[in-house]
């Protein structure tokens, strides 16, 4: 009976999870086509996007290090190349490296959710993470392996050149900030990421990553990664939906 009791408890608290970031928003202001205006023209975004293609080819042949022998599937990025948003992870999972595609798991349909809320569309962002391949049994990347995979995602960043960027988790905001603050301590505010030296700043906004939500599911967590992203719409001048159950 315990462990039944566990199990409901479990799938209730997903239940509300999920129905926070999808249930009964409200729209003020513009509407969802207005959200991911075009930046761009259409050869510039066409340009961008055999750029990232080409990264794309890469990091399917690339074996620097050992995780090059061991994945199923090399796991990109994908998204707009004309993306105003950029979302960062540390590194796939096990449903990733079987498809080769990034957040596809659990916590990528809670990420989708997350931006159902904020009035987008999973292709009106990009969407990647410091590592390329899976490391075997989700272990932790080893430093080797950060640094031979974080090139390319720099050169993703320099590419889409996007005015936010969430660095989801704590692996993924240490790595991008070069820090060892906690998440705790950088999320809520936004922090400056230089893609190059001399290069413009572009902001970035920490938070929780969407597994960690699963994880560790209270109100208090979802609520902390909701009011990040309402910052995010906030900077970028863009409506912040209200959900009817707060």
């Amino acid at each position: 009976m315990e462990n039944q009791a566990d199990i409901s408890k479990v799938v209730r608290q997903h239940a509300e999870i999920d129905n926070f970031f999808t249930g009964g928003f409200t729209h003020k202001g513009k509407s969802s086509e207005s959200q991911a205006p075009q930046r761009q023209d259409d050869a510039a975004v066409a340009k961008a996007a055999k750029e990232l293609e080409k990264i794309a080819d890469e990091v399917r042949q690339c074996c620097k290090c050992d995780l090059g022998s061991t994945r199923t599937y090399a796991v990109p990025g994908e998204g707009n190349p004309n993306a105003r948003i950029m979302f960062v992870g540390e590194g796939p999972g096990a449903d990733e490296d079987a498809q080769g595609r990034p957040f596809v798991g659990r916590a990528g349909q809670l990420l989708d959710k997350v931006i159902a809320a904020m009035g987008l569309k999973r292709n009106d962002v990009f969407i990647a993470n410091i590592l390329k391949c899976r490391p075997p049994g989700n272990r932790d990347p080893r430093p080797d392996e950060i640094i031979n995979c974080f090139p390319y995602l720099q050169q993703q960043i320099e590419i889409i050149n996007p005015e936010i960027i969430v660095a989801l988790g704590a692996p993924a905001a240490k790595t991008l900030l070069n820090t060892n603050k906690a998440i705790g301590q950088l999320r809520g505010q936004f922090h400056d990421y230089y893609a190059g030296l001399g290069s413009t700043p572009i902001k970035l906004m920490p938070t929780y990553h969407t597994a960690y939500l699963l994880r560790n599911y209270s109100q208090d967590n979802r609520r902390k990664v909701w009011e990040d992203m309402k910052k995010v719409l906030a900077e970028l001048d863009l409506p912040i939906p209200e959900p009817h159950n707060n």
